[in-house]
């Protein structure tokens, strides 16, 4: 069984909300704060002290907060100062680096590396492989593909980092890269194997190496197995979406 006691070593400062469990092996450091309900499995590292813990004598680890009801996986390293939201779940080997931001419903897969200092909005779904690179800001119900690279250095290697901006509900296909700085709007969809750069408006299929902006997502002739044109997709997905039970035109009440 995965909740022995085991050599799970508990920091100063731990805050445990109400029916967490901790699986063998694990380690809790200073200051962290765990939601109700949520487990953590064997192997896994919360709270995991930045690189000032070596430079500095009087090091104090930022505070760590993980939300209520999620499901952190083995070999899940958080690193101090993360601040994540409810219903966190997350795949095996994943590492998310200092002071990254997420809200709740988020789902990150297998082998993910967050880099940090990132905002990730609520319901996005990473896959399996997927790289985030440092100041990426994400809006909420974005879905990244396996493999898909956010980069932020424009000119490597260098000091001055520029993140991409992802807004609301788009799709970003297997082993797309996404070069610094640029700006995708919302309801977009990038084909897989995309290599993107520039600004993007609202509601674009984009696709290609380097990518090219080929119109209005909405009106492009992508249909779903019932023969309905599929975007926006909202409005025919709606598993583990809040949606889910009304129907995204009846929920989505902006």
């Amino acid at each position: 069984m995965k909740f022995n006691n085991i050599n799970v070593t508990l920091g100063k400062n731990v805050e445990l909300g109400r029916n967490v469990k901790i699986g063998d092996n694990s380690t809790i450091y200073d200051n962290v704060k765990i939601g109700d309900d949520t487990i953590i499995a064997n192997d896994c590292i919360i709270g995991e002290p930045i690189t000032e813990y070596y430079l500095k004598s009087n090091y104090s680890n930022p505070t760590t907060v993980i939300g209520k009801n999620s499901l952190i996986r083995s070999h899940t390293i958080i690193y101090a100062g993360a601040e994540l939201g409810n219903l966190l779940t997350t795949g095996h080997r994943i590492t998310i680096r200092e002071y990254t931001k997420a809200g709740k419903n988020c789902m990150f897969g297998n082998n993910t590396d967050i880099q940090g200092y990132c905002e990730i909005g609520n319901y996005n779904r990473y896959h399996s492989f997927v790289i985030i690179g440092q100041k990426s800001k994400v809006g909420d119900y974005v879905f990244l593909y396996p493999f898909v690279v956010l980069t932020n250095d424009p000119t490597p290697p260098s000091n001055e980092l520029i993140g991409v901006e992802i807004d609301d509900y788009s799709q970003v296909l297997t082993s797309s890269v996404i070069l610094p700085g640029t700006k995708i709007g919302k309801h977009c969809l990038i084909a897989a194997n995309s290599t993107v750069s520039g600004i993007f408006n609202n509601d674009r299929f984009i696709i290609g190496s380097p990518a090219q902006d080929k119109g209005q997502l909405s009106k492009m002739p992508f249909f779903n197995t019932k023969g309905e044109k599929h975007y926006p997709w909202p409005y025919h997905f709606k598993r583990g979406m809040p949606w889910e039970e009304k129907g995204f035109e009846s929920w989505d009440e902006k």
